[in-house]
């Protein structure tokens, strides 16, 4: 069965981690971010040292050892209970990250929606993420080179990603807003898409048309 997704975009510094952490509080939501389950490996384990590399210099981790980590995390999850691939939808958050991504995952995942959060100020974008350096300690972001190459990348690579989904499916968030509007916005989309339901056995849909928001 495919993987029922919801997708956060963006450049570094855009927020998909700040709302995918709430969003994946809600029933039958589950956030995965890549670059946390990168972050969490340990350094001298193999995924670990090719996230490092890659990581220092700005650069993305290349597609093979990105979708094994995605992978083997949500397998893990489903095996522990975390995730139920009948009921829940997946946040996700930092994949995939280029249209190759996208085209491995075709077969595994099937996207429901994609929200943009669009930033068009990238001195912003620059100050939250050597803010969220200072905060968490993170080796991506700690100085101004790395996170220029990082937005490079984005440009470069990550942006095409938009143009590989039917463009009903991609929603426009402003990102510049505080983040409770920024949540606000995604909560309205979210309410009006049709949501899975476990009825006697079988996968059946509701609507949520009826939330208000």
């Amino acid at each position: 069965m495919k993987y029922r997704a919801i997708l956060l975009f963006g450049a570094p510094g855009a927020g998909k981690g700040t709302q995918g952490k709430i969003l994946g509080q809600v029933p039958n939501f589950v956030h995965f971010s890549c670059g946390d389950a990168f972050r969490n490996l340990r350094v001298d384990s193999p995924l670990g040292r090719i996230f490092v590399e890659y990581a220092s210099k700005g650069q993305l981790v290349p597609d093979d050892p990105t979708i094994e980590l995605w992978h083997n995390s949500i397998h893990g999850m489903a095996g522990t209970g975390r995730f139920n691939p009948e009921a829940d939808t997946m946040i996700l958050d930092g994949i995939p990250r280029n249209p190759n991504q996208v085209r491995i995952m075709s077969d595994l995942v099937d996207v429901k929606a994609i929200f943009n959060l669009y930033c068009p100020q990238e001195e912003k974008l620059v100050g939250r993420l050597q803010r969220r350096a200072l905060k968490e300690n993170r080796l991506d972001d700690a100085n101004v080179e790395v996170i220029k190459a990082r937005l490079e990348t984005y440009r470069r690579d990550t942006r095409a990603v938009l143009e590989c989904y039917p463009e009903h499916l991609v929603h426009q968030i402003d990102s510049t807003q505080e983040p409770m509007f920024v949540l606000l916005d995604i909560l309205k989309i979210l309410a009006r898409i049709p949501k899975p339901a476990i009825s006697d056995g079988a996968t059946t849909f509701i609507r949520r048309a009826d939330v208000r928001v």
